[in-house]
């Protein structure tokens, strides 16, 4: 699908886009706010600045994709992969990412704000200054995390695989 055809769609009220095939897909500042995204293939998309808040990206490929501050709130990411993606000053308050692959993925400056994190492997990820107050990290793997200056206040670690973190403050 190309561009100008999925802006179409949207612009006509079309929000179903299930198991697209995107890949290396440019939608810089685009607004997909409550599309079903599900099973989209986005490798190396770019949704830098994109409005995908309260979407449905369950099993999305974001792998090497560009989110550079998108906002993303109240987003189902569960089940996604988003390994080695740019989420720097990305908004995920409230999303879902339950048991999402994040490997070495980017979330400097991120608000992941009450996000759900619950069995997701965040392994050699950069959250440096990300804020994770109240988040749900419950039986997360952070091996190799990079967590300099970030908010964990009321967040839940409840068995989280911290090996080889770097929490410096």
């Amino acid at each position: 699908m190309e561009t100008q055809t999925l802006l179409n769609h949207y612009a006509h009220g079309k929000r179903d886009f299930q198991e697209a095939f995107l890949i290396g897909i440019k939608l810089v500042g685009i607004n997909l706010s409550g599309a079903n995204l599900s099973g989209a293939n986005l490798i190396s998309a770019d949704l830098s600045n994109a409005n995908l808040s309260q979407t449905n990206l369950t099993g999305i490929n974001l792998t090497n994709s560009t989110l550079i501050e998108a906002n993303l709130k109240g987003a189902d990411l569960t089940d996604a992969y988003i390994s080695e993606a740019n989420l720097t000053r990305a908004d995920l308050s409230g999303a879902q990412l339950l048991n999402a692959y994040l490997k070495e993925a980017n979330f400097t400056h991120a608000q992941l704000v009450e996000a759900n994190l619950m069995g997701a492997n965040l392994s050699h990820s950069k959250l440096t200054h990300a804020n994770l107050s109240g988040a749900n990290l419950l039986n997360s793997v952070l091996t190799g995390v990079n967590l300099t200056g970030a908010n964990l206040s009321g967040a839940n670690l409840t068995g989280v695989e911290l090996c080889g973190v770097n929490l410096n403050a």
